[in-house]
């Protein structure tokens, strides 16, 4: 079974949205994006795909992901950003591009008690995600492999990750392919919308 890894189009943002939002859910009734829309007259995943191809470079943008696909069929997501460009700002300005012009308060807050203040001179991973039935396949592996090449030629040497406290498959997938904790933020309101204590950030030389 041969994994392809390629840069996503705009023609992907379907796959990249439903990715994003599993991503964002991880298991849990809602995730991040839930609490963003919660007062949009639009779906959470249709504001999704909105922001996948937006104007405004945000982090969900299709231009920062790589897609698996297998046999023609897309079974994979890894996003990868720069902080740099994909800011919180430019994050805002992407919501008021689709018509979302008043930012949840409680996301508000979560950004704000949860901050890492993330080195600009690193690499971002994010939504890193693949399809049920092909988690013994080496998607992710592959994934992650392309993406540190990429980032190396493009003169990166640090690249970091933020997990949920208690995500443990996830936090052991990671270390397996190198990542160390670096710090930790539990926050009240994070456990109380989504059940889960807070964050943990990770990051890998290479």
């Amino acid at each position: 079974m041969s994994i392809k890894i390629r840069k996503a189009s705009s023609d992907d943002t379907d796959f990249l949205a439903q990715m994003i939002l599993q991503s964002s859910r991880a298991g849990k009734p809602i995730g991040v994006f839930d609490l963003i829309f919660k007062d949009s007259d639009k779906d959470t995943l249709t504001n999704i795909k909105s922001l996948v191809i937006t104007k405004a470079k945000n982090n969900c943008h299709f231009n920062n992901f790589l897609i698996a696909e297998i046999d023609g069929e897309k079974v994979g997501t890894l996003c990868s950003y720069e902080p740099r460009i994909a800011t919180r700002e430019t994050f805002f300005e992407a919501l008021k591009e689709i018509g979302c012009e008043k930012e949840s308060q409680d996301y508000l807050e979560i950004l704000n008690q949860c901050d890492f203040k993330l080195n600009n001179r690193t690499l971002i991973f994010d939504f890193m995600e693949e399809l049920e039935g092909f988690s013994d396949v080496g998607i992710l592996k592959d994934l992650m492999i392309k993406s540190l090449l990429t980032a190396r030629l493009k003169g990166y040497r640090i690249a970091q990750t933020i997990v949920e406290i208690g995500s443990l498959e996830a936090l052991l997938f990671y270390k397996k392919l190198g990542f160390k904790e670096v710090s930790e933020i539990e926050c009240d309101l994070y456990r109380e919308k989504f059940g889960r204590p807070g964050l943990v950030l990770l990051a890998i030389e290479f």
